[in-house]
């Protein structure tokens, strides 16, 4: 009878031993940060707060996004107050302090990667300026190496007993990465030197790397809705700029921009800003293959 239990003990032992480490939980506040830290840890269970259709500066911070909070063992976050409306919301009600501001559980970007346009002050009446720079960055290939390469780090530093893994997987991740990027600057060279007209500064890092120009704003004030007085002064400043096409984000509202595209007969594109939960820019590869399809086919005579 001892021997019996002793060897069903034993048994139970090396069963234990042998069962994976539990999966971590990661919450991150755009779908971008969930689609490369799938890339780099396909087994953590992942959910992200928006989806390419949102604004993430403005999202309500519902009861499912809160219970998801709690769970994490990471967030993963823009940072540079792209999230401030809710996300302080989301920690408080959260309890989690794995999740708070300064716990290794909490991980902003904006602490891994340059950003363009920061400004040491904004005034009132400035509109939606970020002080400390654009945190539209998932637009720029380069920088999200720099991303990946600490995301890596911060996963493997969280899970450890798949730490070898998640290094594995971002070595063969930015080796593809460093390879794609100079395929796709290639194949958007007619790009270089054309005008666009844009929506707030939700595509800057894409044109700093295509080598394009945003010569006018559909928003009268960065933030501020398109007025119908305003989107008539861009009228003359897009006939002298003769720009390839105006373009807005899925999340924007189509209306403003597809008035001035009838006004100066320029075509409309509706690009997406981040990965999308299905198609062609689902993956972070297909986001930028998309973008530089629509980009092309607008630029043809």
């Amino acid at each position: 009878m001892v021997r019996t239990v002793s060897k069903l003990a034993g048994l139970l032992i090396s069963a234990c031993a042998t069962l994976p480490a539990q999966a971590l939980e990661v919450f991150t506040c755009e779908p971008e940060w969930a689609a490369l830290t799938r890339e780099l840890a396909p087994e953590a269970r992942v959910t992200s707060a928006t989806h390419a259709l949102q604004d993430p500066h403005n999202i309500e911070a519902r009861p499912a996004l809160i219970a998801a909070l709690r769970r994490a063992d990471l967030a993963i976050c823009t940072g540079a107050s792209l999230e401030a409306g809710w996300l302080p919301m989301l920690q408080q009600r959260s309890g989690n302090a794995r999740v708070q501001d300064g716990k290794p559980g909490m991980f902003y970007i904006e602490d891994v990667v340059e950003l363009i346009d920061k400004r040491s002050a904004v005034g009132f009446n400035e509109g939606h300026v970020h002080a400390e720079g654009n945190p539209h960055l998932q637009l720029d290939p380069r920088r999200l190496l720099s991303v990946a390469a600490a995301l890596a780090e911060r996963l493997a530093a969280l899970d450890a007993p798949r730490a070898a893994q998640i290094r594995q997987r971002h070595a063969a991740w930015a080796a593809d990465w460093q390879r794609r990027i100079p395929a796709w600057e290639q194949r958007a060279a007619p790009l270089q030197g054309r005008a666009v007209v844009g929506q707030h500064s939700t595509y800057a890092y894409l044109w700093l790397w295509l080598k394009l120009r945003q010569v006018a704003d559909l928003e009268p004030k960065p933030g501020l809705p398109p007025t119908m007085s305003h989107l008539q002064q861009l009228q003359q400043q897009v006939a002298r700029e003769k720009p390839l096409a105006i373009v807005t984000s899925l999340y924007q509202d189509e209306k403003p921009g597809r008035w001035l595209a009838e006004q100066t007969k320029l075509p409309l594109l509706r690009l997406p800003a981040t990965v999308t939960d299905e198609g062609p820019a689902a993956t972070l590869a297909g986001l930028f293959d998309q973008l530089l399809a629509q980009l092309l086919a607008s630029s043809k005579p």
